[in-house]
């Protein structure tokens, strides 16, 4: 623990100079992007209820488990509250933020089952909440097509519904079954808004539940994610000043890229780079629509 403590504060030392740094230090361009804050706060304020509803269909992995998962679908329901509003760098890019409580039924049942005994068939409960941002093209006074990502906490019940499973598949079975466990996710993908009250989404979402909540670790792991996050905001920022017809394009590659990428590290340790087990990993693709009120 005191290694991952001194770890984590190393860590913190380490990015900090370099996220400062990044920052304009011209007193001119420090109020610009002050006063742009100031304006999304204000933009939350006018913030609109929302709810959306999905349906896809997932995959399920964990590096150490011997067993194929059968394949699931799902349905999913978000509340929340969404915002829009048009940026300082160009009168046709707006910036759309949403933040919401998600509950998911993710089954084998849903998908009509397993054609195959050997297959690893489960029934998931999954609560949370999050936040999704992007920047979008206005094509119209109501129509915008928004490249977006998010990303949430969340806990998962997962119900193994074999019991012929062998010795190594039914411990890893033994550390989930029917009990909530902590765990996060990344979503990327696009909302077409046709109307003022009806968005229309696609997404890619990668989701992993750990065994344990180490909370050190986890941290640590968070701090690093956040620390990229940041220093990748401000140097998409200055895209959209000087091209920002490019702009959500770059923001949603740069940003999907990173996520994805930080997640793939965490397949083989959930708490990269700190040594950890393997997490259970959700891939799942989904459709649905928003209504915004």
């Amino acid at each position: 623990m005191i290694k991952t403590t001194s770890a984590i504060i190393t860590i913190i030392f380490l990015v900090f100079p370099f996220y400062a740094s990044s920052q304009d230090t011209t007193e001119t361009e420090e109020w610009k992007w002050h006063w742009e804050e100031v304006g999304d706060w204000v933009d939350w304020w006018k913030k609109k209820p929302s709810i959306g509803l999905k349906y896809g269909f997932s995959t399920i992995e964990r590096k150490d488990v011997e067993a194929p998962f059968a394949n699931n679908n799902l349905i999913e329901l978000k509340l929340g509250y969404t915002s829009k509003n048009t940026t300082r760098f160009a009168n046709f890019i707006e910036r759309r933020k949403n933040k919401f409580f998600i509950i998911s039924y993710n089954s084998t049942k849903l998908g009509g089952g397993s054609g195959k005994s050997s297959d690893i068939e489960t029934n998931n409960w999954r609560l949370g909440f999050g936040s999704s941002s992007g920047y979008g093209y206005k094509l119209g006074k109501d129509a915008s097509v928004t490249p977006f990502y998010a990303s949430s906490i969340d806990w998962t019940n997962i119900d193994f519904k074999n019991d012929s499973l062998n010795t190594n598949d039914m411990r890893v079975a033994d550390l989930y079954d029917e009990t909530f466990r902590f765990g996060s996710s990344i979503d990327m993908g696009i909302h077409i808004q046709a109307t003022r009250l009806l968005t229309l989404e696609a997404s890619y979402e990668r989701a992993i539940v750990y065994e344990r909540h180490l909370f050190w670790k986890w941290a640590g792991s968070g701090i690093i994610e956040i620390a990229a996050h940041g220093l990748l905001d401000v140097f998409i920022k200055e895209i959209l000043k000087s091209s920002p017809e490019a702009g959500p394009v770059v923001f949603f590659i740069l940003k999907s890229a990173l996520g994805y990428g930080l997640y793939e590290l965490r397949q083989e340790k959930m708490n990269w780079p700190f040594r950890s087990a393997p997490p259970m990993a959700f891939d799942n693709i989904k459709f649905g629509m928003t209504f915004v009120f």
